[in-house]
C-alpha cells in the first residue's frame, strides 16, 4: 500500500478481459503444477473444496470474469482487478462491497519463489480459492466495513488481523494442524516452514492476541495463530471490530518476535 512496484498492471479490455502472453500464461502454468504439489496433505479441506469449486486452468492464467461467476454463485463475491497496490480507502471499499482486490499482473521468472507485492497467482489461487466459503467471505465483508470506518491508527490494528487469519492462518482439524491463509498457501517455502518448522511460535487464536501482534512481510513468520473452527471467522464478523481494536490498544502490542529490517544503504 503507497508503496512502490517495478511490475504494471494489465488492464482489461472493453469485454473485461485481460490480455495476458504466453509467458505469462506459462508462468502460471508452473506455479499451479509446483503449488498444488507442494500444499497436497497441508491445506485444509475447505481449500481445497474451494479449488474444486473454482476449477482453475492449469495452463493459463484465470480471467477475472471466470473466477467471479463461481463466487457470486457461491458466496456473492467478485473479482476486482487493481493495480499492483492500492491505498487503503479503496482496498476497505472494495472489501466492503465484497469484491475482492486482484492485482492483474504475474510475476517474473525470476520472482517465482517470492515476491514482495501480491499478484495474481497469489491473490486468485490463495485467496479467491478460500472466498467460496461462507464463513470467510462473511468474515473478509465485515473486515472491509470496518476498515471504512476505522481511523488511521486503527487500521495498523486491523491489518494484523488480516495478516494473522487471511494471509497467514492456520486451522485445527481433525488430520491435525492446516493451511488456509492464502499468504501460506500460495507460497512453497512458508508452505512448508508454517506446519513443519520447529522455529515459529503457534498460537491458539485470539482475536485480541493477534491485533496486538506485530509483524513483517518479507520473512517467514515467526507467530501463527490457530483457529478452532472456520466457523470462528463467521462469529468474528459479527463481533465489533473496531471495539476488540480498542480494547487491544490499551493493552499496548507485544514485542516483536523478529529483528528490525535492516535499512538499504542509500
Amino acid at each position: 500500500m503507497g508503496k512502490s512496484t517495478k511490475y504494471e498492471a494489465k488492464v482489461p479490455d472493453e469485454n473485461g478481459v485481460i490480455p495476458y502472453s504466453a509467458e505469462e500464461d506459462s508462468v502460471w502454468a508452473d506455479l499451479y503444477s509446483r503449488q498444488m504439489d507442494i500444499i497436497e496433505g497441508r491445506v485444509c479441506q475447505e481449500f481445497l473444496d474451494g479449488l474444486d469449486m473454482l476449477q482453475l486452468p492449469t495452463d493459463r492464467i484465470p480471467q477475472p470474469k471466470e473466477v467471479s461467476a463461481v463466487l457470486h454463485e457461491r458466496t456473492g463475491w467478485q473479482v476486482e482487478p487493481v493495480p499492483a497496490l492500492i491505498n487503503f480507502d479503496r482496498f476497505f471499499k472494495l472489501l466492503a462491497e465484497r469484491k475482492f482486490p486482484a492485482a492483474s499482473f504475474i510475476r517474473s521468472r525470476q520472482e517465482m519463489d517470492y515476491l514482495q507485492e501480491p499478484d495474481i497467482f497469489h491473490e486468485i489461487f490463495g485467496h479467491t480459492t478460500m472466498l467460496t466459503h461462507q464463513a470467510f467471505a462473511d468474515f473478509t465483508e465485515a473486515y472491509g466495513k470496518a476498515g471504512v470506518k476505522a481511523s488511521h491508527k486503527e487500521r495498523v490494528f486491523l491489518a494484523r488481523l488480516y495478516w494473522f487469519t487471511v494471509e497467514f492462518g492456520l486451522l485445527q482439524t481433525p488430520s491435525g494442524v492446516r493451511i488456509y491463509g492464502g499468504g501460506i498457501a500460495s507460497s512453497p517455502g512458508e508452505t512448508i516452514y508454517a506446519l513443519e518448522s520447529d522455529e515459529p511460535l503457534r498460537r491458539p487464536f485470539d482475536p485480541i492476541e493477534a491485533l496486538r501482534t506485530p509483524y513483517r512481510i518479507d520473512i517467514y513468520q515467526p507467530v501463527y495463530f490457530i483457529l478452532d473452527r472456520m466457523n470462528d471467522l463467521f462469529e468474528l464478523s459479527s463481533a465489533d471490530l473496531l471495539g476488540l481494536i480498542r480494547e487491544a490498544r490499551a493493552l499496548g502490542q507485544f514485542e516483536p518476535t523478529f529483528p528490525p529490517k535492516q535499512k538499504e544503504a542509500a
